[in-house]
Order: C-alpha cells, then structure tokens, then sequence
C-alpha cells in the first residue's frame, strides 16, 4: 500500500512541478514575508522582543490568510479534475484503490505547502538573521510556527478534497474553495465579533465566545502561535478576548490536529461513494 501511495504522490508531485504550482506557492510566501520582515512591523505593546519574535508573530497573521488559500488552490479540483477531464476511470483500472489515490494527491499537495512555506519561513528568517535581528528563543517560535502552519495547511487542504469529491465539477468546486475560504478566514471572525459586540459583556461572550473562536481552524492556529511565543506580545482582538477568557493552552492544539482528521476521514468517505 505505501508503494502505490508513493507513486501517485510522485505523479501528483510532477504535475504540481509541471504547473508550476510550486514555485508559485514559494513565491508567495516569500515575498509576503521577506515585505512583513523588512517593513519591521510588530503589534502595538511588544516588550522586550527580538526583531525575529515580531516577524513571527506577523508571519502568523500572514499564514492565516495564504496557507489556507494555497491549499485551497491545490486541492479544489483534485478529485473533480480528475472526473471533469475522464481520467479518474483510467486511474482506477490501476491496482490501487480509492484511498490509495486519495492519500497519495494528499501526501503530494501537503509536500508542496510544507516546501512553499519552509523556504518562505526561511529566507524570512535568513534576512532577519542577517540583520541582527535574530535569536535562539526565535527560532524556537519560528519552528514551531511551520509546524502549525504545515498542519493549517492539511486542514484546508482536506477541505479542498470535500468539495471536490461532492461537486465533481472543477468550476464549481473553483467557486466553493473561495467561498469556503471567505467564510473561514473572514466572515468567521466578523460574526463572532458582532455576536459579542451585541452580547455586551453577557453569557455569550464569557462562556460560549471562547470555544467558539478556539473550534475555528485559523483562530486556533493564532491563539496556538501568538501564546507560545517565547515573550509577552499583545494579542489584541479576538485572539487576545479568548485567551483574556481562559481558554485552556491544550484547546487550540487539539482543535487544529482534530480538524484535518475528520475532514480526511470524510473525504475518504465521499469518494468512496463517488461514481468515476
């Protein structure tokens, strides 16, 4: 099984070579951080930060928004392309299953945001060393900032597989992979923040706000960063509201590792009833 996984990775790696889908996603990330790094920008009351720390923190904010896309991106038509264009009936007259080319277009798709976002994060963090801006206690919230944005990306990368599988349609399922990201990384946020102006201070905010914010995808992926970095920032807005409220530190890492899970897990059962 992990031979025929390996080989439609590798096939999927080549495509995403062919389509330049790599050097794209790279690109992205590097000039959005190398912009964030040599701008200096830092959120308002850091104490006693190196220059690296605040990159981090800014790269946080930055990944919210591009990795979810670039997964998005990658992974809308995976399984719709392949129906739209006929070549999913031929694929299954090879000796591998439905689970087989599913693990092997995620495997590939995830190598690619692993290497777009490593070589971003890593010419941000070359430039910033370079300056004099760097510290050990950085790279520590560097390290564990790709990690999370690695994870980040399987999540929306799973999502992208969802919707390719139920539309089966490339166009359509174009429009629901914005949608979905419109959604998650905007219009999420901008609810919550309504509910709790309205609210004012009442249950809604105390009680029900915090997990709500910790059960979304890229605001675990925020609280996770910014309150694991190695000094003191101030982590205004919605991030800062929910761990002011006593979110437990365990809540968003198990939130974030939860997500990719069940979404893999329904992809997988999707396809598996999805006609070639």
């Amino acid at each position: 099984m992990t031979g025929r996984i390996a080989a439609v990775a590798a096939a999927e790696l080549k495509i995403a070579l062919r389509n330049r889908w790599i050097l794209t996603a790279t690109f992205m990330m590097t000039a959005f951080g190398l912009v964030l790094a040599l701008a200096g920008s830092a959120p308002a009351g850091t104490v006693g930060a190196d220059r690296l720390t605040v990159t981090v923190a800014s790269l946080a904010t930055l990944s919210v928004y591009l990795v979810p896309l670039i997964a998005l991106l990658l992974s809308y038509d995976a399984i719709a392309g392949e129906v739209e264009r006929g070549t999913l009936p031929l694929l299954l007259t090879y000796p591998v299953s439905r689970r087989d080319v599913l693990a092997g277009k995620l495997v590939a798709q995830l190598t690619v945001v692993a290497l777009a976002v490593l070589i971003g994060f890593g010419i941000t963090a070359a430039a910033v060393w370079a300056a004099g801006g760097a510290s050990l206690s950085g790279l520590r919230d560097l390290t564990r900032l790709y990690a999370s944005a690695v994870l980040l990306g399987g999540t929306f990368l799973a999502a992208g597989f969802c919707l390719s599988a139920l539309t089966r349609q490339s166009a359509a399922a174009a429009s629901l992979a914005i949608a979905i990201w419109i959604v998650a990384v905007v219009l999420f946020d901008v609810a919550l923040l309504g509910a709790v102006v309205v609210d004012d201070g009442g249950l809604f905010t105390t009680q029900i706000f915090p997990w709500l914010l910790v059960a979304g995808p890229t605001d675990a992926f925020r609280l996770f960063n910014l309150s694991g970095l190695s000094v003191e920032l101030e982590t205004g807005g919605l991030g800062g509201s929910a761990v002011s409220l006593g979110v437990p530190g365990w809540a968003p890492l198990v939130s974030m590792a939860l997500w990719p899970c069940v979404l893999v897990l329904f992809a997988a059962f999707i396809f598996r009833r999805c006609e070639a």
